[in-house]
């Protein structure tokens, strides 16, 4: 089984910069760093499109992706407050 060669936050951004702020072709680019042309393509793609957050990491969330994590939960416990209020009022009741 072949493993996955991770690169680093700085590495990815480096390389970026090169296609964006140095004008490197992203063919030229990607074989300077040793790296595949399509990779570097989607680095390229995400550095454009994340605002700010791109190369996060596993298990990095954007500010967004918090909110609505801790929103659901939020929704998930009051659903189950509620369940717990309708079980109790009904077995008061004759």
């Amino acid at each position: 089984m072949v493993t996955r060669k991770k690169y680093s936050k700085a590495f990815k951004l480096d390389a970026v910069s090169q296609v964006l702020e140095q004008h490197y072709r992203r063919t030229e680019a990607a074989r300077n760093l040793g790296i595949n042309t399509q990779m570097l393509g989607r680095w390229v793609k995400e550095s454009q499109s994340d605002d700010g957050h791109a190369f996060r990491g596993n298990g990095k969330l954007t500010p967004d992706q918090e909110e609505i994590r801790t929103l659901k939960t939020q929704v998930k416990n009051i659903q189950i407050e509620k369940d717990i209020l309708k079980k109790g009022r009904y077995s008061l009741q004759p």
